[in-house]
């Protein structure tokens, strides 16, 4: 029998922002890499300094072969008017930084002046992450009333939750004065992406469980328990995030690329795989249960959501009597044959769901991807200004398919605009034809721009070099350099118009977030959304003997 000659997924068609914005975490995404690269770091709680009240500051510390990062906690009384999620907030619960090396006191009392600050704060090299976080009051105060009169939490209402605070934004690379990437990128334990914004979350959420167990001890120092173990695990830490994410995804076309070919690259092999052993397929089979349990728990009253964890659920039913016949596991190429069916036979949601879980049993496949996640961008941003004109528009053909058929004299391919907001330097995204600004529209508009170069570029001299062209269209340069971007990295351009009447916002932050490690989606509009991260994990003391399948824990 001959090999199979399994190729990688279209990009004309992974690339579709319906597609994306149904990824869901997998064994690539970032937390989960995180765990499994510092799980043998020693982890320390350096200081604790909170009243009775839980208000003070906390250091929490990873440290191997001589090498220390810090989180710095800073936790204070605000009003209750004054707890808002929204980016224009000025007053958090808790702020947090991430040190590089153990903080000494004049460090401390500098950052104690600023880090509560936020944006308008100002931090120095030393510092390498920044965020901030608000309780989420009920579930915090209910957890503390409990464990001071003796008893443990209600499970079923902290699992409608899963968290005890919710970040609202985690900056990093040179932001209010942080340590810029350049002095820190070659250091290998956080050469893959998001890696110490990683590690802050992970603090944060242990700096959580230690808040309540210590106010509770104060406020009943007869009776108060500490939180049970098992309930803490099941415990994340939440987020609200919005637009701001979102340009992110345009702006860095070959890291993008480099997430989405490293999943895709992983489908592909793992397809093709031409005998499966029983192992392996049980292992699939107990994950994806494990997995269905929790999906109860993905609560929200978005319609939008709603609709898709419905369909997944159906879809899961449906695939459930498949992968059940009998006769499956002798198939050879067993992965193929089931992709095939999924893509046949079930929506977008569950297709991306199936192929997040058939990299579960692959640690040999998953392992090495992880390390090839991170993009040296600066490589590839010159343009080859000696190539011809006719180049470039077969590029364009080949890459921008879908792209270059849009009608761009319609209103609705050019309804909205992104822009950045005054108050906060933040991305936001208005209609064109409803609101002022369009003058200040931001260069996110990729799918325009580009048609608008193929429109030139066919009134242009074929055997024309690129650099000439430029002198007279100088206002097309940014896609002229992702279209030789492209050229290379056949997934680094989003395949959709993110300026049309269709657009979804959240479907470009579902992206990300998926590659984050993200669960628990639950959208607020189609421009923010709250999602719950390290639910499940090993806490701190149990980091060194944690498996991957963490993930799958579940208060039920």
């Amino acid at each position: 029998m001959s090999k199979l000659n399994i190729k990688l997924r279209d990009p004309n068609e992974v690339m579709k922002l319906s597609r994306l914005g149904s990824f869901h975490q997998s064994k690539l995404s970032f937390l989960r890499s995180f765990i499994r690269e510092f799980k043998d770091w020693e982890y320390k709680r350096n200081i604790f300094e909170l009243d009775k009240d839980g208000y003070g500051v906390a250091v929490y510390s990873f440290e191997k072969n001589k090498r220390n990062y810090s989180l710095i906690c800073f936790a204070q009384y605000i009003n209750p008017n004054e707890r808002s999620d929204r980016v224009i907030a000025t007053k958090w619960d808790a702020a947090f930084v991430l040190h590089d090396g153990m903080p000494t006191r004049k460090d401390i009392n500098r950052l104690k002046e600023n880090v509560p600050k936020q944006e308008i704060g100002r931090m120095s090299y030393k510092e390498l992450t920044l965020s901030r976080a608000n309780k989420s009051v009920r579930i915090f105060d209910h957890v503390v009333n409990s464990l001071s009169s003796g008893n443990q939490p209600d499970k079923n209402l902290l699992s409608k939750v899963g968290y005890l605070y919710r970040t609202t934004a985690v900056y990093g690379s040179g932001k209010f004065g942080l340590a810029d990437r350049f002095r820190i990128k070659n250091r290998k334990e956080i050469y893959g992406p998001f890696r110490l914004e990683m590690m802050l979350v992970y603090l944060v959420r242990q700096f959580t469980f230690d808040q309540v167990n210590h106010i509770a001890k104060f406020k009943n120092p007869d009776k108060a328990i500490k939180l049970d173990e098992n309930i803490a695990r099941n415990l994340g830490i939440g987020n609200s995030t919005g637009l701001g994410m979102a340009p992110f995804i345009v702006n860095h076309p070959t890291l993008l690329h480099k997430w989405i070919y490293n999943r895709e690259k992983a489908l592909k092999d793992i397809r093709s795989i031409e005998t499966v052993n029983s192992d392996e397929f049980i292992f699939f089979k107990n994950c994806l249960a494990k997995s269905r349990s929790i999906i109860d728990t993905w609560l929200t009253d978005s319609q939008y959501q709603n609709k898709k964890i419905n369909s997944l659920k159906s879809d899961l039913i449906e695939f459930d009597k498949f992968i059940e016949k009998d006769c499956l596991i002798k198939t050879k190429y067993l992965w193929n044959t089931i992709y095939l069916w999924v893509e046949k036979n079930l929506k977008e949601e569950c297709i991306e769901y199936i192929v997040s879980m058939m990299m579960e049993p692959y640690d040999k496949i998953i392992d090495p991807l992880i390390g090839n996640m991170s993009s040296e961008e600066e490589l590839y941003f010159s343009i080859p200004g000696h190539r011809k004109i006719s180049v470039l528009k077969t590029i364009l053909e080949k890459k921008y398919q879908p792209i270059i058929k849009i009608n761009f004299k319609e209103k609705n391919s050019t309804s909205n605009f992104w822009f950045i907001s005054k108050n906060k330097e933040e991305p936001r995204v208005a209609n064109r034809y409803e609101e002022h600004g369009a003058e200040l529209e931001q260069p996110l508009a990729i799918a325009r721009d580009i048609k608008r170069l193929y429109e030139r570029i066919l009134k242009t001299n074929q055997s024309e070099t690129v650099a000439d062209f430029l002198l007279n269209n100088d206002d097309l340069r940014h896609v002229v350099r992702r279209a030789f971007i492209a050229d290379q990295f056949p997934y680094s351009e989003i395949q959709d118009n993110t300026i049309g009447a269709s657009l979804m916002p959240i479907d470009m932050l579902r992206l990300k977030l998926s590659f984050f490690g993200a669960v628990k989606f639950d959208p607020k509009s189609d421009k923010w959304l709250r999602i719950n991260m390290y639910q499940g994990a090993p806490l701190s003391h149990e980091l060194k003997n944690s498996d991957d399948t963490w993930i799958y824990n579940s208060l039920n």
